[in-house]
């Protein structure tokens, strides 16, 4: 469990644009104040999924503070439930994950590198109703000399509940240091469903007939378009840490996801 030191009474309020979201940062404000970033010991993140991810990067870029996240979106996964009442108690018998991002380095067709982090998966995408042809390299190795598909991505254990999921990618549990490699509406070869890969694993994508067949790469929410070559890594000298209900960790909501019907 998160154990703050010392009790927890100090909390940065930041809200999505949802009308929800600013109502209750100011009701939620109203009962507990609101410190600055800066002074905060604890940042609450109000809005869904896509805010979470948004306050996650602010933070990465300096304070790594817990973030703990109540809905007030349309998708909340990673958010606790909303109730205005005993939110120190809950936040100081919370529990926390440890997020570690992945490293995005694409290189585009003018030879220019665009370097990004990605907390829930790197994507690789085609831009046009062509295909898009990867050569897939493992560490340096070449695993797949050309996989013909609607694209490709690196999941995150955090992000494998997401969109990795959607392209029927496995759900990996938070502590497995293991990092998923799902292709996107593979065309050929037709029964490649993918790889687990050691967390260390240094993943590269060559866009093959990049002219005829342009390709994007997307960390979480940076598009870069026309790339030649991607390559990914995860990051362990980055740790973000976000505070899930006791009883509701977001290693048991995944457990509970593979078991949903």
């Amino acid at each position: 469990m998160f154990k703050a030191e010392p009790f927890v009474t100090r909390l940065a309020f930041l809200a999505s644009d949802r009308l929800e979201a600013q109502e209750a940062r100011e009701a939620l404000i109203a009962r507990y104040g609101d410190a600055t970033l800066d002074e905060a010991q604890v940042v609450v993140a109000l809005g869904g999924d896509g805010f979470m991810l948004e306050t996650l990067h602010d933070q990465m870029r300096g304070g790594h503070k817990p973030i703990y996240g109540m809905n007030r979106g349309s998708v909340g996964f990673l958010m606790n439930e909303y109730c205005e009442d005993g939110l120190l108690e809950r936040i100081n018998v919370a529990e926390k994950a440890v997020i570690h991002p992945l490293t995005m380095t694409a290189v585009d067709t003018h030879g220019r590198p665009h370097k990004a982090l990605a907390i829930n998966e790197v994507s690789l995408l085609r831009q046009t109703r062509q295909t898009a042809k990867l050569r897939v390299s493992v560490d340096g190795k070449v695993r797949l000399n050309e996989l013909s598909c609607d694209g490709a991505m690196v999941a995150t254990p955090a992000g494998s509940t997401a969109y990795n999921l959607s392209a029927h990618g496995p759900i990996i549990p938070l502590d497995a240091k293991v990092l998923a490699l799902t292709p996107i509406s593979a065309f050929r070869p037709r029964r490649w469903r993918g790889a687990l890969l050691a967390h260390t694993a240094r993943v590269s994508f060559d866009i093959l007939e990049a002219d005829k067949r342009p390709v994007s790469a997307v960390a979480d929410n940076l598009e870069v378009r026309d790339v030649l070559e991607v390559h990914i890594a995860e990051d362990r000298e980055i740790s973000m840490y976000m505070l899930f209900d006791a009883g509701r960790s977001l290693e048991e909501r995944m457990l509970a996801e593979q078991f949903s019907v």
